[in-house]
């Protein structure tokens, strides 16, 4: 008995059906890519130990669709120079931030931050250089953890705007550091900004 062949249209609706599950699979890649998440890595120093240079985060393009940016969150944004950029926020439109008190911290709104043994480089001051910063509404202070070698809102407090960066430049909160899988671990905001008012 001679085997029966499929019909050449069956094979061309199973081809088809396989060509538009591809390209639906890619849609939402890329939908999610340009509106959701987005995978960055680490090219510098300027957030060790926190991040290594090399290690890759994964950051949410919509957090801050539906809420604030908060002292303490790690963000990718448009830089001082216009290249994707990550730090820490320190302060945010309407904070005071001053470097430094009477014991070498750091102070926000008078409540000085608990970086030491947390997530400032060991060994590292808190900051190389005095400032004295009330942050314009909208803005952002930030800082790299490895403050002896971050070019961060320091560096820049004669552009004008006292090197803060606007919130509209933020690209999206890193929220978990991903790879290597060996350091994978979430990234929130340290203890310390809690309790700042």
């Amino acid at each position: 008995m001679a085997e029966e062949k499929d019909p050449p249209a069956a094979k061309r609706s199973g081809t088809l059906e396989t060509i538009l599950f591809l390209l639906g699979g890619v849609a939402v890649a890329v939908l999610v890519h340009m509106f959701a998440l987005q995978s960055f890595y680490i090219p510098s120093e300027s957030m060790e130990n926190t991040l290594l240079v090399n290690d890759r985060v994964l950051v949410n393009k919509l957090a801050y669709r539906f809420g604030d940016v908060e002292r303490g969150d790690i963000v990718v944004f448009k830089g001082w120079t216009g290249e994707d950029t990550i730090k820490r926020v320190i302060a945010k439109g309407g904070d005071t931030v001053r470097c430094c008190d009477a014991r070498n911290r750091i102070t926000v709104n008078g409540t000085p931050l608990d970086e030491q043994g947390g997530y400032v480089y060991p060994g590292a001051s808190p900051s190389d250089r005095p400032f004295d910063v009330t942050v314009p509404e909208g803005r952002l202070w930030l800082m790299g953890d490895h403050r002896d070698d971050s070019q961060d809102s320091r560096a820049f407090i004669r552009d004008g705007h006292q090197g803060t960066i606007s919130e509209g430049d933020v690209i999206g909160r890193a929220f978990v550091l991903y790879w290597p899988l060996s350091r994978g671990t979430l990234l929130s905001p340290p203890e310390t900004f809690a309790a700042i008012h």
